[in-house]
């Protein structure tokens, strides 16, 4: 009996462990449903990248939407598809990480969350004055 109770109380805490152990990487659907994010791992943090947009052409121009925002001019000429907008996300945490997110709406780069909640959803914060101001979105899993 006793080594069968170490056996279940083993397979009990691998459960957990792997219960705890969060997962983020994969393709996530952004809140609006315009576009769709590829987080994965880079160099021993997360970075994600916008991989898919609902509307990928500009309606002005015809021609792909580009990342025209953002605050180096070098810059604004870059197709939005392949922009990179999770940077360097580190675990801070029980299913966090932290580092930086760059929105292509405003040109600007944040500090930032990735915080998973559940297996299928992620809600990704950026903050503003030292994290006083936080905006976020929930992402649900595309794949």
């Amino acid at each position: 009996m006793t080594i069968l109770r170490a056996a279940a109380i083993a397979l009990a805490l691998l459960g957990l462990t792997e219960a705890a152990s969060a997962d983020p990487k994969g393709t996530w659907l952004t809140e609006n449903g315009r576009s769709r994010v590829k987080v994965d791992d880079c160099g021993g943090a997360l970075c994600g990248t916008i991989v898919w947009l609902k509307e990928p052409n500009d309606p002005e121009t015809g021609k792909p939407k580009t990342d025209k925002n953002n605050a180096d001019a070098s810059k604004r000429s870059r197709p939005l598809i392949g922009v990179p907008i999770v940077l360097s996300m580190k675990p801070n945490g029980a299913n966090k990480w932290s580092g930086q997110v760059y929105s292509p709406e405003e040109g600007k780069v944040f500090s930032g969350n990735l915080t998973e909640q559940g297996p299928n959803a992620v809600r990704l914060e950026g903050c503003a004055m030292g994290g006083l101001i936080c905006k976020g979105q929930n992402w649900t899993r595309a794949n």
